[in-house]
């Protein structure tokens, strides 16, 4: 059979999947006994083999690729069955090289192997993103994961790949033997887990040494912020705003104000995200254990390490489904899988029992065309919500994604709710409206990676002030809610309010809104006060206990002269004993007005007056090591 034909046989062959419900273990089949068939995951995923010849595999590459603008109904899942893909030959030149694995991977695309583990797919060649000496601040929505690869790329040095993206677009338990490229071109943060790098990690300019803040060096381009956890890596060249890691090693030492690296030795807190895998007869998903004090990555599948769920304890999802039959499903017991596409639900997806996994494939999209939310988790510990998308509709919903009812209180340190690669759009497909995009009031949950974001840009008449109405990214009411790698962008009011004690975060970068029209229309009218616009990240007043690391804010309000547009502060949160945040940056890219103050009312401005930016292409930049500050 042609290769390409065998690509789609692949991903149309139909088994009807009986079984088991919950989170039951389960061992492989029986010596001798034959493969299972390829589930129905529907007409948006490719499923490549070692056989099929290279040519073939980068033609279909390139194509899917090239197929979604990012604001449509586009979407796709490719996997690499277990295997070795593309020729090594080249490695030491990759300028001429032939027959290796080349292909970037586009918008609305996401690329796995189907190896229990990093080491069952390998990759001699390169699947990557961004263009050498473009930007890539609109580079979104994508994600690589699953494999080893041998990095061959014509226009890198030798053993290594790009990786140059913006928002939304993870890796995740890669193996790299060589060096990774962040940069490229100028970029706005993404996120790394549970990956190994054997060479340098690359995220921004050629600089020289931290200690020295006003060198500017030569621009090759690079990223404004990262976020790596649970990782190991050679080495890590590139000094931009804010670099964190948490449970890296080999993490560049912190060296913050000056400087910009904020290093932890460890995660207090982590999960990684379930996964597809095949196992020589039948396709499995693997959903990993919770890890305290994390560090480095771990790659087992053992029964210490997490649980294989067979597909037949999963309801597979696709496009046209009803909400009324997923939901049946999952009451019943069944997990659920969202195949690649955009699902138009007419109800919340409830998830209403302990430990159900809900994941997507390709960047699966929910949209509720009804004004309810998407998403609804009931009071019940140890859900999983992975790897999926949610574009609110032109019916205004007050809530996107909600974790427990409001007053929950059945969430469990030990086996908690857990979010991963989640991204929540309002605007850029529909003229979508939501009050909040994710609500948290269950106690205990992790946020391992989202992405909140209100469009600045997208489809027409679907982006402005008085369009895409939005007030805020998250908000939590849950006690001892985690979050590792968050970014909220472009709400109308505060992105992220934080209303319970026991809030820890690392790493958020955030936005106030690009586009209030005047000061006026942009104000926090409060019962007692009234102060320029909104925080990016509000702890409550009442809060007594919360702990941040390594957050940053950004401002660019683009209203013409002569608008002048202030937020009052990047950050509002009590003066507390138990209240601590530490290496929190504020920043100005352009435009008009900025931050008064980076905490409350305390400090200077983040505007036309500085501090000068050390990083180039910003305009300002401020530091705070340290907050409450000391008298």
């Amino acid at each position: 059979m042609h290769a390409l034909a065998l690509v789609a046989a692949a991903a149309v062959l139909l088994t009807a999947c009986g079984g088991s419900h919950g989170r039951a273990s389960e061992t492989a089949p029986a010596a001798g006994q034959a493969a299972e068939p390829v589930p129905d995951f529907g007409p948006n995923v490719t499923i490549f083999t070692p056989a099929m010849a290279i040519a073939d595999i980068n033609a279909r590459l390139r194509s899917l690729a090239a197929q979604s603008n990012g604001f449509d109904d586009k979407r796709h899942a490719v996997y690499f069955m277990p295997g070795t893909y593309g020729s090594a030959a080249g490695q030491f030149n990759p300028a001429t090289a032939t027959g290796h694995v080349d292909s970037p991977v586009g918008v609305n695309m996401t690329v796995h192997g189907l190896g229990a583990a990093p080491a069952g797919v390998t990759i001699n060649g390169n699947l990557r993103a961004g263009v050498a000496g473009q930007p890539a601040l609109s580079t979104f929505w994508r994600s690589l994961a699953n494999m080893t690869i041998h990095p061959i790329q014509a226009d890198e040095p030798a053993h290594t790949m790009r990786w140059n993206t913006s928002q939304a677009s993870p890796l995740r338990r890669l193996h790299v033997v060589g060096n990774l490229d962040l940069a490229g071109g100028i970029a706005f943060g993404n996120f790394i887990a549970n990956s190994r790098v054997t060479g340098e990690v690359r995220s921004a300019f050629a600089w020289e040494e931290d200690r020295k803040p006003a060198v500017t060096g030569a621009v090759e381009g690079g990223q404004a912020q990262y976020y790596t956890r649970d990782s190991e890596i050679g080495s890590w060249q590139g000094r931009s705003a804010n670099i964190v890691t948490s449970g890296v090693v080999g993490a560049p030492a912190t060296r913050f104000a000056p400087g910009d690296k904020t290093s932890l030795a460890s995660t207090p807190l982590s999960r990684e995200a379930p996964y597809l895998y095949h196992d020589g007869k039948r396709f499995l998903v693997f959903v990993p254990s919770l890890r305290t004090s994390a560090r480095g990555v771990n790659w087992g599948v053992t029964a210490r390490d997490g649980t294989p769920l067979p597909m037949s304890a999963f309801h597979v999802a696709r496009p046209g489904d009803s909400a009324a039959a997923i939901n049946e499903a999952l009451a019943q017991g069944k997990h659920l899988l969202l195949t690649p596409g955009v699902h138009a639900i007419d109800r919340p997806i409830q998830v209403s029992r302990a430990n159900t996994v809900v994941m997507g494939m390709g960047l699966a999209t929910l949209t509720p065309t009804s004004g309810t939310a998407a998403v609804l988790v009931d009071d019940v510990p140890g859900v999983i919500l992975s790897s999926f998308m949610v574009d609110a509709n032109t019916k205004r919903s007050e809530v996107l994604v909600q974790v427990g009812p409001k007053g929950a209180s059945k969430g469990i340190a030990s086996d908690p709710t857990t979010l991963h690669d989640i991204f929540i759009r309002i605007g850029g497909s529909y003229a979508g409206m939501a009050t909040t995009s994710l609500e948290i009031n269950q106690n205990d949950v992790l946020v391992d990676h989202a992405w909140l974001w209100r469009a600045d840009h997208g489809n027409p008449d679907t982006v402005g002030w008085d369009i895409n109405l939005a007030d805020h990214g998250l908000v939590v009411n849950g006690a001892n809610v985690t979050a590792l790698g968050l970014f909220a962008e472009h709400f109308q009011k505060s992105q992220v309010v934080w209303n319970a004690n026991g809030g820890r975060t690392i790493f958020m970068e955030c936005e106030p809104p690009y586009d209030p029209p005047s000061q006026d229309r942009w104000m926090n009218r409060m019962e007692k006060t009234t102060e320029n616009g909104y925080p990016c990240y509000e702890v409550a007043g009442n809060v007594t206990s919360h702990d941040a690391t390594g957050l940053i804010s950004w401002t660019f309000f683009r209203a013409p002269p002569p608008a002048v547009i202030y937020a009052r502060s990047a950050i509002r949160a009590p003066v507390a004993p138990g209240v601590r945040f530490t290496n929190t940056s504020a920043g100005k890219v352009f435009g008009s007005g900025g931050f008064e103050h980076v905490f409350n009312d305390v400090g200077g401005p983040v505007d036309a007056t500085g501090p000068a930016s050390f990083v180039v292409g910003l305009s300002a930049l401020r530091q705070v090591p340290v907050f409450p500050i000391a008298p």
